[in-house]
């Protein structure tokens, strides 16, 4: 058995749909759990409907509802004929959830509002491309997520119950194999024991899959991406950026600590745990490599660079010269749980603590004024934060160039560098 995932963009086109169709269709007669992520910019059309709800703007909302409503029709228009009715009457129970929710009034937290409506998404793609495959004759079951991810009510960023989860994946998912090849499940949602919507934070969906591979005891977790794989460097940023053929867990959680947009850490520890290979694949080219991530650690790795624009150097000096002990930073990170923000980069002093920053202004601004009680503090923007791990000499020197170094950092396997043009 194994799980694959495809997200947004490999599904965000009529096109790319019967490519997802096509790659199924050439796996023969392996089981397959699939996890589909909401169509394209679907997430964020739904979080303006959620933030105009919210504000009271009930028509507003309605509209802006209606325009996902008939861009998930028109897709379904250009898929589907023989199914097409009973697709539509699918997908009418979705759009009736929300639109019963929206004639309401808001009594709750915004997050849990964002939750029952952001969900949507999943289960829009999801009945949608279930019933295209079916249209073209490859045979699969749909299933609601919600049904098996039991979550706390941390909404927007829910916890999952493992031990319910794995009891539910042992007495749903599993006998539905014995009948069918392919499952066809949402990513990024869960529900608690009320059945509320909950959705599961960043890069959910990808962290979804990796759980179903855990607790499947899967082969292995594909994720379709429209990359080759894995790069050394951002491609938009480096035309030279390097394809990586091999990783191991450890390298990938530790370029995704210091920002490279690879797979996020929390996806990572499941299949770790489980030594699952992932493979990071190509949906516009299927039989290309990708990228391989396992345990096997991997030697002469090219310097891997990570860039982060629009950084800020919080200073938190000691207001009375004396030492900045572990009392006063402990009472630092505490504001920083709060804020739900961490540092990128941080310097301890005798007197201060530096502290790099993404410079999102209102978190910032909150930031600052929460440790003024305790901390005089001085800002400084405009920064980039340069990190290379398996670094060189010469590819250090060529990077940081005529910029200002602000503040650095080294390291045998990783340098960063804060540096202000």
């Amino acid at each position: 058995m194994k799980v694959f995932k495809f997200g947004g963009a490999s599904v965000n086109t009529v096109d790319r749909i019967k490519n997802v169709a096509g790659i199924l269709r050439s796996i023969g007669e392996e089981k397959i759990l699939i996890v589909i992520s909401a169509i394209g910019k679907t997430t964020n059309a739904l979080e303006s409907v959620a933030e105009a709800f919210y504000a009271g703007k009930k028509e507003e909302a309605l509209q802006l509802f209606d325009q996902v409503k008939r861009s998930h029709v028109n897709t379904l228009d250009e898929l589907l004929v023989i199914n097409h009715k009973k697709a539509i009457e699918e997908l009418s129970v979705f759009f009736t959830e929300i639109e019963w929710l929206l004639h309401d009034k808001p009594v709750r937290d915004y997050d849990y509002y964002y939750d029952q409506i952001v969900c949507i998404g999943e289960l829009l793609s999801t009945s949608l491309i279930s019933s295209y495959l079916k249209e073209v004759n490859i045979k699969n079951t749909w299933i609601d997520v919600r049904d098996i991810f039991r979550t706390d009510d941390n909404f927007r960023d829910a916890n999952i119950d493992l031990a319910i989860t794995g009891k539910k994946i042992d007495e749903i998912i599993l006998p539905l194999f014995s009948k069918e090849n392919f499952m066809i499940t949402q990513g990024f949602i869960g529900a608690t024991d009320e059945n509320e919507s909950t959705t599961l934070g960043r890069e959910g969906s990808d962290y979804t899959a990796a759980l179903f591979a855990n607790l499947l005891d899967a082969e292995s977790l594909t994720i379709w991406k429209d990359v080759e794989g894995i790069m050394n460097a951002d491609p938009k940023e480096f035309a030279d950026a390097k394809f990586l053929k091999q990783l191991s867990y450890n390298e990938v959680i530790e370029m995704a600590y210091y920002g490279a947009q690879v797979i996020h850490p929390k996806t990572i520890k499941p299949l770790q745990n489980k030594n699952i290979p992932l493979y990071v694949s190509c949906f516009l080219n299927p039989q290309s490599q990708g990228t391989v991530i396992t345990k096997k650690n991997v030697s002469a790795l090219p310097p891997i660079i990570v860039i982060k624009k629009e950084q800020v150097l919080m200073r938190f000096n000691s207001k009375d010269f004396s030492f900045v002990g572990e009392k006063p930073v402990s009472v630092l990170y505490e504001i920083f749980a709060k804020q739900n923000t961490r540092p990128n980069l941080t310097q301890n002093g005798a007197i201060s603590l530096l502290c790099c920053m993404d410079d999102v202004p209102d978190k910032i601004e909150k930031l600052a004024l929460s440790a003024s009680d305790i901390f005089d503090v001085q800002l400084e923007k405009d920064l980039t934060l340069l990190t290379i791990r398996h670094y060189t000499k010469d590819i250090i020197d060529e990077l940081i160039d005529k910029n200002k170094v602000v503040l650095e950092q080294k390291t045998n396997e990783t340098i960063q560098v804060l540096m202000k043009k």
